[in-house]
């Protein structure tokens, strides 16, 4: 059976959208059956992955309150190998929509465990946010990527969001791991970044990835395109570093 991987961190703006997209292209890239969850109601991952967002008609929001099943939301072969289920700014009402619902926690978990079997990795995109939906995502998975930008407050918010995955392991999801924390937007002419990637690693406990993902344009430009960097630009910086990741990733055991 796959590893399910949320990707996780309730600051905004720092790569978890450009590293679902990328990772999981990256995997799929190396023979792995993918599977992207798009948790976001912003639909960065869907549209970065040149889906059309607001004209989906079953996406993550109809799936969690129950209007379709798992299959009818999935995007099959968006690019070899690689599955999607999207999602768009629908999303946003779920949490009032399942306020009184029973097990509301486990509610993407119940829909992926149909499906899950079928697929090497499955990697969830969370929104930037400590909310239900990240919650959902953490029950769902086996274990939370930490993207961390290399920037003067990379640590703070860390350790909260650290504190909500021992909080999910302990009452909801006693599986779940901390998959990692992987450096994102790193410019090396700056001595800020290498500072920021020291200061961390000397202040967590986790596992930190080896690989560090360059800040680059190529990167930045892809998504506009619907492209993963590995499509967009396969020579480029961005492109090598999301392969080594995907080796990384791929090599570890748990």
């Amino acid at each position: 059976m796959g590893r399910i991987i949320a990707i996780a961190n309730q600051k905004g703006g720092v790569g978890k959208t450009t590293t679902s997209i990328n990772l999981s292209a990256a995997l799929a890239e190396k023979g792995k059956k993918v599977l992207v969850i798009d948790t976001d109601p912003q639909g960065n991952t869907t549209s970065g992955l040149g889906l059309d967002k607001n004209e989906l008609e079953n996406t993550v929001y109809e799936l969690m309150i129950g209007e379709c099943d798992t299959e009818e939301t999935i995007q099959k072969n968006v690019f070899d190998r690689l599955d999607i289920i999207p999602s768009n700014v629908n999303l946003a009402a779920v949490e009032i929509e399942l306020i009184d619902a029973e097990q509301k926690e486990y509610i993407l978990k119940n829909a992926i465990d149909k499906v899950k079997k079928k697929y090497d990795f499955i990697i969830i995109d969370c929104p930037p946010s400590l909310s239900m939906l990240t919650v959902n995502a953490m029950t769902t998975a086996n274990t939370v990527l930490v993207p961390i930008q290399c920037e003067y407050y990379a640590l703070e918010g860390l350790s909260q969001l650290v504190h909500t995955v021992n909080l999910v392991k302990d009452r909801l999801n006693p599986d779940l791991e901390m998959e990692g924390v992987v450096f994102t937007m790193f410019d090396s002419r700056t001595n800020l970044s290498l500072q920021v990637v020291e200061n961390v690693k000397e202040h967590i406990q986790e596992n930190v990835y080896k690989t560090i993902i360059p800040r680059n344009i190529r990167l930045a430009e892809a998504p506009s395109y619907g492209l993963p960097i590995n499509i967009y630009e396969p020579r480029s910086a961005g492109a090598e570093a999301y392969r080594l990741l995907a080796d990384e990733v791929i090599a570890r055991k748990f």
